[in-house]
């Protein structure tokens, strides 16, 4: 398509849109191209937009960034909106330290600072130096530090940079006493481990195929291990292990703490089932295929002499932790450390010569401490339910730092001293917010098949419950992951105006163990749209809200479900913002990576079995004429590389194709960003004030007091 043609389109999507408050459309090209699956024909007219490179592709988007634009930058919202956000975003943030040596190393965000900063800092009260800042990498911020080891000394730092959000990395090597890089570039990487030997003569790491040695399709498998040794070009790293016959596996290297032992964790995309092979550095024998079955989650977490213990959900789905004794490694012969409990073992790690638990209950955590032989000694006591992390180095260490976060309860990094027993604030935000004048509330509610499922429900104190309340709805509900209690500047925006926060628990995380994972994978997919639709149906019956101040939000696997959603039950939501999106269930498995996720979906070309379920809720499939869809605004990047934009590019051509209604159906495709990672503080900020503006101008929400 001629430039001529291009700006055709920008300045037709920019009058239309000005001139009538139903959009109108930028058009895009309906091919005749269709797939069979079991006998079933089923269209893709937009299967051009799968590249983005086309210049059809690059026109339409084009003009849909100039339709979007216009609608909110024409709301009159959008400047106080963006202006409160720069104004609540504007306060320092660390990050916890972690420990290597003598040296105490943290991130650290000035406010506004579009990537954070490395520091370091010689023991708990030094100086603190800067070690890496990426913003001085590129004028935008689109270069992120997105992999971070020390090795066990702390005198080398490997740091892998990414370019506009993509998942690809490119690995340097730091001298921490003197800030200077080695010339040592590892390239080829993506989703890398790395393991340093205690010597810091070098380090092991996985990495996929130097592109143009494999087909194209294949570029994104043959994961192989590496030894690199420090000072050595690439070419020279020897080649450690690799499975050519397997070659979706994937490889991630993992040296115990004593130096022994090299471990390698190998998976298969998102299935939490995964194999450990193991072998002695103090010997060249070859790996030992410690667990092969894939039958279960087996994670490493601390080895003394020749037992290693083990996390696992094997015979326990909410997770125990095992001992195996390598010279007589038969599950037979496994020592149960700690049993599986009624909650959730979320992690497990050892300081002070001791395990330190964290715990789930109803998606919120606790620290329980056990001996090494199992003996429960106490808990940790918090200030607030909530999420938190530790960091800590070794297990020897006398100290760990804890970060504890919620929703009204900003990410506060505390000091656990052992010797003491005490815990004390280390680092607390500094936030020019009323924070008091929110609550939180826990709420159970029953889902389709009568499941019991979790939400919580942020607002204003004093709310009054009359239907009338804007809500905005988030879930996920997939690949094991468990949605815990959170802070977000970004959310204080919503709730200052009288908008009620809500997250749903849904089926397909792990807020209750493998159970509740499997409970909404594959076949039972639906059980987790259900969900969602049970808990829009219980914020209005209790009267926080009705379906037209109903919103719906959800990215990468919340994407797919907020768009099932709406294409299920289009009544029931009054806007929905889609972000990141999985969308076209029948072809995801043959874009970027999107092989990984068959284990969590299926594949469509597997069985008529898991077409049909597959086909039955795949969002793009499911548009409908003569339906009243909610307004839409769907998000998406043009360097993703993890969720391809094509996705989100053709859900929204096709609802706009389809759809005949007076509600906008928007499409927002950011530049240099990639599904989410390292995207730097300014176009976070923007993304997110769109997003307010879109929801605000759908509402009739009052904008916000600009920020001082």
């Amino acid at each position: 398509m001629s430039t001529f043609a291009r700006l055709g389109l920008f300045v037709s999507a920019l009058i239309m849109s000005s001139c009538s408050q139903t959009p109108t459309y930028p058009e895009a090209q309906r091919g005749a191209v269709q797939d069979t699956f079991f006998g079933t024909i089923v269209a893709d007219p937009y299967r051009w937009m799968e590249n983005p490179a086309d210049s059809s592709t690059m026109a339409w988007v084009d003009a849909q960034n100039v339709l979007t634009r216009s609608v909110l930058d024409g709301s009159g919202k959008r400047e106080s909106i963006h202006s409160r956000l720069t104004g609540l975003w504007n306060y320092p943030k660390f990050s916890a330290p972690s420990k290597k040596g003598s040296r105490y190393f943290f991130f650290k965000n000035d406010g506004l600072q579009n990537q954070s900063v490395l520091y370091w800092q010689n023991g708990p009260g030094g100086e603190p130096q800067v070690l890496l800042d990426p913003n001085k990498l590129s004028e935008d911020g689109t270069v992120s530090l997105s992999l971070t080891s020390l090795s066990e000394g702390g005198a080398y730092l490997a740091y892998g940079l990414s370019s506009g959000g993509s998942d690809r990395q490119e690995v340097k090597i730091r001298r921490v006493a003197t800030g200077e890089d080695l010339e040592d570039v590892i390239k080829w990487c993506k989703f890398t481990s790395i393991a340093w030997l205690p010597d810091n003569s070098g380090f092991f790491y996985n990495r996929y195929p130097e592109p143009g040695t494999v087909a194209k399709e294949d570029e994104n498998m043959y994961s192989r291990v590496y030894f690199h040794k420090l000072g050595t070009p690439q070419s020279e790293d020897q080649l450690v292990f690799e499975q050519p016959e397997f070659k979706t596996r994937g490889f991630s290297p993992i040296i115990t703490e004593d130096g022994n032992y090299l471990i390698l964790y190998v998976w298969e995309g998102t299935d939490p089932r995964n194999r450990l092979y193991i072998r002695d550095l103090r010997n060249n024998k070859p790996f030992i295929k410690l667990l092969d079955k894939k039958d279960a989650s087996y994670s490493p977490v601390h080895s003394s002499g020749t037992l290693l213990y083990v996390m696992t959900n094997l015979d326990a789905p909410r997770y125990r932790l095992v001992a195996i004794d390598l010279t007589k490694p038969d599950p037979s012969q496994w020592k149960t450390i700690i049993p599986e409990q009624t909650e959730v073992l979320d992690n497990i790690t050892v300081v002070n010569n001791q395990f330190i638990a964290t715990y789930m209950k109803d998606a919120r955590h606790q620290i329980r401490v056990f001996s090494t032989e199992g003996t429960g000694i106490g808990e940790i006591g918090l200030p607030v339910p909530g999420t938190i992390s530790l960091s800590a180095s070794r297990s020897t260490d006398r100290e760990m730092f804890i970060t504890l976060t919620s929703f009204t309860y900003p990410s506060t990094i505390f000091r656990y001293d052992f010797i003491a027993g005490a815990m004390t604030v280390f680092r607390q935000p500094d936030i020019r917010f009323d924070l008091a004048a929110y609550e939180t509330k826990q709420v159970f509610y029953p889902s389709k098949d009568g499941t019991k499922i979790p939400m919580f429900i942020v607002y204003k104190k004093g709310l009054d419950l009359n239907g009338q309340n804007p809500v905005l709805l988030y879930g996920y509900g997939g690949f094991n992951v468990s949605l815990t209690p959170s802070f977000s500047i970004g959310r204080l925006v919503w709730l200052e105006a009288g908008g009620v926060y809500a997250l749903a628990n849904l089926r397909g995380g792990g807020e209750y163990g493998e159970d509740w994972h499997q409970a909404g994978m594959l076949g039972k997919k639906q059980n987790v749209f259900d969900d969602l639709h049970a808990a829009a149906e219980y914020l209005i019956a209790e009267k926080y809200t009705s379906p037209s101040l109903l919103a719906i939000n959800g990215g990468s696997n919340g994407g797919l479900l907020v768009a099932a959603a709406m294409t299920q039950r289009p009544d029931l939501y009054g806007a929905v913002v889609c972000q990141v999106p999985v969308i076209d269930m029948l072809r995801y498995h043959r874009l970027s990576v999107g092989h990984y996720w068959i284990p969590e979906y299926g594949n469509a070309e597997n069985s008529k079995e898991e077409f049909d379920f597959m086909m039955a809720y795949s969002p793009l499939h499911n548009i409908r004429p003569d339906v009243n869809y909610p307004a839409t605004l769907i998000t998406t990047a043009d360097t993703d590389d993890r969720v391809v934009p094509a996705h989100a590019k053709k859900f929204a051509a096709t609802l706009q194709h389809t759809y005949k209604g007076k509600n906008p159906i928007l499409i927002r495709v950011e530049t240099r960003a990639g599904h989410g990672a390292g995207k730097p503080t300014s176009k976070v900020i923007d993304e997110t004030a769109d997003i307010y503006t879109f929801l605000f101008d759908r509402f009739g929400m009052t904008s916000p007091a600009v920020a001082e």
